[in-house]
């Protein structure tokens, strides 16, 4: 726990982190997120209110989550107690509850912060429920998961939800050069230089920071002046860019993925699956959901889709990464060029919901095995119509349904790809029905 004196005084001295040093003090000093802060816009109205509110801030890591918490902090001065979730539990919160008793003793407000706040089980959720709605703290919680899923909604009701998102190229360029000028003057970087910084920092500022900081260090120790791309390469350690494997920055990319697979944009489908592969997405996953996809949108407009999914898929198995990532991406590519139908997914999600809903009906007779002499006294297989030796291998005006059942024409084949030709079939089959009197 910390107060907000603590926060904006001599604590942010040059032995500092990078990212310490460059937080900003107040509104104005913040970068990006204009759909909030900018004139007229929801926090910037709310700062001038001169009265703080709950808030649950959800967003990417590196955007100015905790930072806006301290600002509030300080714009309302009020007292700041910050607990994270994945350190503390129910007796952190009753200890934070018991420091702003003291603030408020004093005459003090508080602001309560909690960071990870998804991190929080119900029964801790539950435990900041009373302070919040008594007033004596004023809880802002932050995450990077949706709230709608991971707040509790008793929670979620008192707290307004601001989302805030990942900083765009110009905005880190723009802390870019401000960093530039105050913390490492002196030091040159070329443009190429820079955009690879900000295409590493991928919407994070503490990224940025820290890539800022790695590259200061090191250009020091090599006596560098004129930082390049390629020293920025040789010398720093650059991890994967940012991707959420369990959040909705990893669903969202996998929706993306799909929808352009079944919108028949190889490209885009290929730039997905890239993008998740270059982020860390577990390949085996991908080719799961791929599988998934030809049989979803392709069907049997298109068998071989569902062929080449499957290969791709098992030649992952067999070569792994990065070989086994071309079959996926040929796949995809195939799949999302091939002829689209969701005719037969809609006609097995009608069946189980009609399954669902309907009486347990019996098995007609002459559809039941026989294989004791009992079950053929009883009728079982009587009558039934062998396939095979009917004109065309069909036995026109046969029924195959419970009793009670009409035809109920689930599966409505499409005029793409083999589901044309599958089509014309069964036209041909219900011509010879309607000519049998069925």
């Amino acid at each position: 726990m910390a107060s907000s004196h603590d926060l904006f005084g001599e604590a942010a001295a040059q032995s500092a982190p990078l990212a310490e040093r460059m937080r900003p003090r107040t509104l104005d000093e913040m970068i990006g997120q204009q759909h909030l802060f900018g004139p007229g816009k929801p926090l910037r109205l709310a700062f001038e209110s001169g009265t703080p509110h709950s808030m649950i801030l959800w967003g990417p890591p590196g955007v100015g989550k905790t930072t806006l918490a301290r600002l509030t902090a300080d714009a309302f001065d009020c007292e700041f107690i910050a607990l994270s979730a994945v350190f503390s539990g129910v007796k952190d919160i009753r200890a934070a509850i018991e420091q702003a008793e003291q603030y408020r003793s004093m005459g003090r407000r508080t602001i309560l912060f909690v960071d990870e706040i998804h991190r929080f089980n119900k029964s801790q959720q539950d435990a900041l429920l009373p302070y919040a709605e008594s007033g004596l703290v004023t809880f802002i919680g932050a995450t990077t998961e949706n709230p709608s899923f991971e707040v509790n909604s008793a929670l979620l009701s008192r707290a307004q939800v601001y989302v805030l998102r990942a900083l765009a190229d110009e905005d880190l360029k723009q802390l870019l050069a401000r960093t530039r000028d105050i913390a490492i003057p002196g030091l040159e970087f070329q443009d190429a230089a820079i955009d690879t910084l900000v295409g590493y920092a991928d919407g994070d500022a503490r990224r940025l920071l820290n890539l800022l900081e790695q590259t200061q260090t090191a250009a020091g120790a090599a006596g560098v002046k004129d930082v390049t791309p390629e020293f920025i390469e040789n010398a720093l350690t650059l991890n994967a860019r940012r991707f959420d494997k369990g959040g909705d920055n990893f669903y969202d990319q996998i929706s993306a993925l799909h929808k352009s697979v079944r919108g028949s944009d190889p490209d885009a489908a290929l730039y997905w699956l890239c993008r998740m592969l270059d982020g860390g997405a577990d390949a085996r996953y991908l080719s799961r959901r791929i599988v998934r996809m030809a049989w979803e949108d392709i069907g049997l407009a298109d068998p071989r889709a569902l062929q080449i999914a499957n290969d791709a898929a098992s030649t992952y198995e067999r070569l792994g990464s990065p070989e086994g990532d071309l079959a996926l991406g040929q796949a995809v590519i195939y799949l999302a060029i091939a002829a689209k139908s969701n005719a037969g997914y809609m006609a097995f999600k009608q069946a189980m919901a009609f399954v669902k809903q309907d009486k347990s009906r019996e098995v007609p007779v002459h559809l039941r095995n026989a294989p004791t002499k009992l079950m053929k006294e009883l009728g079982h297989g009587h009558a039934y119509r062998y396939a095979h030796d009917e004109p065309h291998a069909y036995a026109a005006g046969e029924t195959y349904l419970p009793d009670g059942i009409n035809d109920p024409a689930w599966y409505q084949p499409v005029p793409r790809g083999l589901e044309s030709k599958i089509a014309e079939k069964m036209a041909f089959l219900r011509k010879l029905d309607d000519d049998a009197g069925k």
